[in-house]
């Protein structure tokens, strides 16, 4: 048996420790007696390391009497909540100030409005309007998490956003609210409101399931922190919904979480359910994450209002880690105040997470936005269909069809990122153009892949990993396993390739309070790698005379991004580091200008 920890030390005496050879050389041997010439020859060409004949000849008599290395980590038996020894840190310029926590200032209660007969009417209420029903005991909070608990149960069947009910909890939590309101002890404006768990969060005494077939049975003996906090706030968990098999689009154990605009469409992901169940009126706000797209693309498809926080603001304990320096959780709400009031019960330190910082969050409804000064990325804002077929062109194994098809829905959808400079102009707001830097971004996702990789190793070495559903060349199994491939020595040069851009975006960004960006494109990479918080909005909605929507594909679900007439559009605002505050009183703004969050599906 060769003996892994001395191997990669001789490895590291040859120099070539850092590199893919000694992974590569590993995996040929694994099941061999003895590594032989033929097998340095082939890792060495697949790490692209140079190695003179002789050398190798010197190499195999010191590696062949060599024992384990790997297997000593092995032995450990890291779980997914073990964090590695560095932290990410997205401050390039000033640390954030430590602050105390200072009460918020919510908007005016809303203007009373009776309690329908049917109770249902309320369902699409934002929190805000929620919340005032609940503390005037107009209605009891018992009364409105029976009310969402039926809708879930109700249209689960089409949608496919529930993983497992926490009814028994919900009952509990809700019952106790209206006792506790009854008594005079109200906890503010969540309390008493049902909300949904994208199932990474740990609940003690349901399953956590990630989404994915091997973790289907997984118990998890703790509350994550952020499901703490919302108990304290006093919110009712009626719901752990749908997120893609390891936080991976739409696809789970289950199915596919539908679209409620489209359910002919899937939700797009990670976080599916969280955004399915928002949209669709059967939770008052839900919880999900972000590492790359988690919030923003299943907000912008199913119409919801996304908050992205700054990486570092909220505490991920007890939430499954894809990527350590890369994971976000925040709120997916029906307007942008609904996620002001979930981040302020749930950010700051946690004194487990030790990416976190002592950074403030003050919400204030009554600020001044108009003070702000706001820019946009101008070229991202300008339709340029050469440029556009070129990136299409990449894109190995799209159709002819299918490229004409994405040309025409981006140039029909242009006209919402135009009309949203439009608006801003009427609400007397004139951003400055900005420019995001040129660096190689999507060669810096490799981070990701690796740390992925890293999270999930066990899965890979096991060959579980078979158990996913997806097994296609985009989807995990394939993407951990060729991450094995990629030479720390790479990763380490991706980290710093990511400060330098970090340090770039930082100084472009510098002297603005908010960003108007469309949703996706770059800047979606560029400010998930950077760690700015991101609030997306819903837009508009396609008309009529919108592009035709793809045909299903064998699964019965349109697999494509486009949804077809009917389904929403979005607009993403971004803010330095830390400007929560400032970021979600423009988007409040916005959002009072437009209506577009008071529209909700046809169900």
């Amino acid at each position: 048996m060769l003996d892994r920890r001395r191997f990669m030390t001789v490895c590291s005496s040859w120099g070539l420790a850092g590199t893919l050879f000694p992974g590569a050389l590993w995996a040929l041997a694994q099941g061999k007696q003895k590594i032989t010439p033929q097998m340095i020859d082939a890792a060495a060409d697949i790490a692209d390391v140079p190695i003179p004949a002789e050398d190798r000849q010197m190499m195999l008599e010191t590696l062949n009497g060599q024992a384990k290395r790997y297997d000593e980590i092995y032995a450990l038996h890291l779980g997914n909540g073990n964090q590695p020894a560095f932290v990410f840190d997205p401050c390039v310029g000033p640390r954030p100030e430590a602050a105390a926590r200072r009460e918020m200032r919510i908007s005016r209660a809303p203007a009373a409005r009776g309690v329908p007969k049917n109770l249902e009417e309320v369902a699409f209420w934002t929190v805000r309007e929620l919340a005032e029903l609940v503390r005037r005991r107009k209605v009891s909070a018992t009364a409105l998490a029976e009310m969402y608990l039926a809708r879930l149960k109700r249209y689960d069947p089409t949608l496919h956003f529930v993983i497992t009910l926490t009814e028994d909890r919900a009952l509990a939590q809700a019952r106790e609210a209206d006792r506790e309101i009854a008594a005079g002890k109200y906890r503010g404006p969540l309390h008493g409101i049902p909300w949904g768990a994208k199932d990474l969060l740990a609940v003690k005494g349901y399953p956590t399931t990630w989404g994915a077939m091997p973790y289907k049975d997984q118990t998890i003996d703790e509350d994550a922190t952020v499901v703490k906090r919302l108990d304290a706030a006093g919110a009712v968990l009626v719901a752990k919904l749908t997120l893609g098999a390891l936080a991976e689009g739409d696809v789970w154990f289950g199915g596919i979480t539908r679209n409620p605009w489209s359910p002919a469409q899937g939700s797009s992901g990670s976080s599916a359910g969280p955004a399915s169940a928002t949209a669709a009126g059967c939770v008052g706000f839900s919880m999900g994450s972000e590492t790359l797209g988690s919030i923003s693309s299943p907000s912008t498809r199913c119409g919801c209002t996304g908050l992205r926080p700054t990486f570092g603001l909220v505490p991920r304990t007890g939430a499954m880690a894809l990527s350590w320096s890369m994971d976000k959780l925040g709120p997916i709400c029906r307007a942008v105040e609904d996620c002001a009031l979930a981040l302020d019960a749930i950010y700051g330190p946690d004194g487990e997470d030790r990416s976190v910082e002592r950074a403030g969050f003050a919400w204030d409804a009554e600020f001044d936005w108009r003070k702000l000064r706001v820019g946009y990325l101008q070229s991202e804002f300008a339709f340029d269909p050469g440029k556009l077929a070129a990136r299409l062109s990449r894109f190995r194994g799209m159709t002819d069809a299918e490229r004409e098809r994405a040309l025409a829905v981006a140039k029909y959808d242009h006209q919402f990122d135009a009309a949203a400079l439009a608006k801003l102009g009427e609400m007397g707001v004139h951003p400055s153009p900005v420019e995001i830097p040129t660096y190689p971004f999507d060669a810096m996702t490799a981070i990701l892949s690796a740390e992925a990789a890293a999270a999930f190793d066990e899965l890979t070495r096991t060959g579980r990993d078979k158990l996913l559903v997806s097994q296609g060349p985009g989807a995990w199994p394939n993407t951990f396993r060729c991450a094995r491939f990629i030479p720390a020595v790479e990763y380490i040069q991706a980290m710093r390739a990511r400060l330098v851009a970090m340090e770039a975006v930082n100084k472009a960004f510098a002297g603005f309070d908010v960003i108007v960006a469309p949703s996706g494109d770059e800047q979606l990479t560029v400010t998930n790698l950077t760690g700015h918080p991101a609030l997306i909005l819903p837009n508009g909605f396609r008309g009529p005379d919108a592009p035709p929507a793809p045909k299903p594909g064998k699964s019965g679900v349109i697999s494509s991004n486009y949804g077809g007439p009917g389904t929403p559009v979005s607009i993403t605002f971004l803010a330095p580091l830390y400007g929560e505050a400032k970021l979600l009183a423009f988007g409040r703004a916005y959002q009072q200008a437009t209506d577009f969050h008071r529209a909700h599906p046809k169900l």
